[in-house]
């Protein structure tokens, strides 16, 4: 059961663990709201766990464009 991150903004693989067995509290999905939690962790039917976050890039870009944030997606 791999745990992928992925960027909301442009679907890049940000990262990968592949541990057979991972605490939700290591990862500090404890620290999520419950809605955040909705928003950000999708189980898929094979078993992997996708986390969606922001990558550097995009993270550099909004922070070049603050009036990206009004956006749902600024990556075409």
């Amino acid at each position: 059961m791999p745990i992928i991150y992925k960027c909301r903004h442009c679907t890049k693989e940000i990262g990968r663990l592949d541990h057979q067995i991972v605490e939700s509290t290591m990862l500090g999905f404890d620290q999520l709201t419950t809605k955040e939690k909705e928003d950000m962790i999708k189980y898929k039917t094979n078993g992997d766990v996708e986390i969606t976050s922001i990558c550097e890039s995009c993270e550099d870009t909004l922070g070049h464009n603050p009036h990206y944030h009004e956006l749902d997606f600024f990556i075409q």
